[in-house]
């Protein structure tokens, strides 16, 4: 059973999630208005995999005798200067969500909730890939500047990202 600390900490936490789902469907849109059908492929499979966590993270505290509690979801920004701005933006709030996912699983190990403890290394391990992917297109991008066929090139390479699957 969870102590009351992580069912409240893991709700948080699927709320963040929603979040970021939400968050990449802002930038899913913002890049079907600006014609980068690739990167706004590569934003919603983004979403999608955010829901995914969130799921998880939902399953996880009903197995586990907790009760979800949805909050309201914030509204995301719309609207960046530049794809480049954008992916800042991803990578600055994967960064984020890893500190939120490293301080669950210091509530777990304080609470020795060693079940939750064991669960949660599945979503470090998850962000330090999520860190990688984002910063990779970061990094492309700052090689790209303002090379409008390399922007080309990348959107392209987005659009064949496939479908997210969380075990």
């Amino acid at each position: 059973m969870l102590s009351d600390k992580m069912v409240k900490a893991l709700n948080e936490q699927i709320n963040a999630e929603m979040y970021s789902a939400y968050f990449y469907l802002s930038m899913n849109s913002y890049f079907e208005s600006n014609s980068l059908a690739g990167f706004s492929h590569w934003m919603r499979m983004q979403a999608q995999e955010e829901m995914l966590h969130a799921m998880k993270l939902y399953d996880y505290v009903n197995e586990r005798g907790g009760q979800v509690v949805l909050d309201a979801i914030a509204k995301p920004p719309a609207q960046w200067n530049s794809p480049g701005e954008v992916l800042d933006d991803v990578l600055a709030h994967e960064q984020k969500v890893t500190s939120l996912i490293n301080n669950l699983m210091n509530l777990a190990l304080d609470e020795r909730d060693h079940a939750s403890a064991g669960f949660l290394q599945w979503f470090v391990s998850e962000q330090v890939e999520e860190e990688d992917n984002v910063g990779a297109v970061v990094d492309k991008l700052k090689l790209i500047g303002s090379d409008t066929s390399g922007l080309f090139v990348l959107d392209q390479d987005l659009g064949k990202r496939l479908p997210p699957t969380v075990q």
